[in-house]
């Protein structure tokens, strides 16, 4: 009995450290992660790491209090020291790098959700931004997951919000005289929408001048459309003027009239139209990611502002600020639970739109 009774009283220092850490551990959870449901994983990532450090010391204050020798416990601590080198060695050539460049791109921000952005072969929308890698989504609407340490390890053009230079190249005959056709050029890019347009002459070649036409396009969501609806403009317009789009060794492989003309038939109106915003289908998942990521900013900041307006309110108004504070909470949370539905194919048509309603909803309520 007197042993049984030794060996409670030399676990109960054990015992209780582990009461307390794990008592510790789980509040710490719940500040750093459990209360907040709705931060991205952007913004968990430090709190993650906060959490992993918590854990490591606790293993180490569990070993302190094994009630064993001094050499002992010294060799169980290095133990769990190897243990975590060991796993930091194993892991630092992918897991760790990633993480770390990760951890870079959080910092510098050199682009955002819903940013075109090229990378070596790869271009397209910017859909996911996570720790380890980031999603694009092509213009065939794939999804392309790309490792954080490509991405730093090789340059990426980022298409600017505040617009971007769509151009033309097309090579014309010396027989048109190159101010005709600069008017004409400009002409088009004016009537296609592009602000500021230019021509440059790009090369004298042997049969033919070549010409590059550009202009500011500021709805970059639209580039792949406005690309598109560029060219036709310039064919219609060249067409039009009766210049021919062809080289002069066009002689060579068919024999024509010195007077023909290369122009096609007026276009037939009953033909059908294809879709004017095929970006709205091509990149559809970096458009959501990107409204959930705009209605999530607007929300934290309106919650915000209303914690400062509940620091100087009293009575009634101060608990009505507080009930509105819990309301946008909750839609916080919704947002995210939404996206992680998403991320796993549960979401229906009418939760697709959710991203776009919630910043309306959040004004309506601020407003009242």
């Amino acid at each position: 009995m007197d042993r049984l009774l030794d060996l409670i009283l030399s676990l109960m220092p054990l015992l209780g450290t582990v009461a307390g850490v794990s008592l510790f551990l789980a509040g710490a959870y719940w500040i750093l992660l459990g209360r907040h449901p709705e931060f991205s994983g952007e913004r968990k990532l430090p709190r993650q790491l906060v959490m992993f450090g918590l854990i490591a010391v606790g293993a180490v204050a569990i070993a302190l209090a094994l009630p064993v020798s001094d050499s002992t416990r010294n060799q169980v601590i290095a133990l769990i020291g190897v243990l975590l080198s060991g796993v930091v060695a194993f892991s630092s050539t992918t897991i760790i790098s990633n993480l770390m460049a990760g951890l870079v791109l959080h910092m510098t921000k050199p682009f955002r959700t819903g940013d075109f952005i090229r990378v070596e072969d790869y271009f397209g929308r910017v859909a996911g931004r996570g720790l380890f890698n980031t999603e694009i989504q092509t213009e065939r609407r794939e999804l392309v997951y790309l490792s954080n340490t490509f991405l730093i390890s090789h340059p990426v053009s980022v298409v600017r919000s505040s617009g971007t230079i769509v151009s033309a190249v097309l090579s014309l005959g010396y027989d048109v005289h190159h101010s005709r056709v600069k008017s004409l050029l400009i002409a088009a890019a004016r009537e296609t929408g592009l602000e500021e347009p230019f021509v440059k002459i790009v090369e004298l070649g042997n049969y033919a001048i070549t010409y590059r036409v550009s202009g500011l396009l500021t709805e970059v969501k639209g580039m792949l459309s406005a690309r598109s609806n560029f060219y036709e403009t310039i064919l219609d317009t060249l067409n039009e003027a009766g210049i021919e789009i062809v080289s002069p060794t066009v002689m060579s492989q068919r024999h024509l009239a010195d007077d023909a003309r290369i122009v096609p038939d007026e276009i037939d109106e009953s033909l059908p139209v294809e879709s004017s915003k095929p970006e709205e289908i091509l990149f559809d998942k970096a458009e959501q990611a990107e409204q959930r990521e705009k209605a999530r900013f607007d929300l934290q900041e309106e919650i915000q502002e209303l914690e400062g307006q509940a620091k100087i309110s009293e009575g009634d108004a101060r608990q009505q600020i507080a009930d509105l504070i819990e309301q946008k909470r909750n839609q916080l949370a919704e947002l995210e639970i939404g996206a992680k539905k998403k991320m796993r194919g549960e979401t229906n048509v009418a939760e697709q739109d959710a991203p776009a309603k919630l910043p309306q909803q959040a004004a309506k309520s601020a407003h009242h």
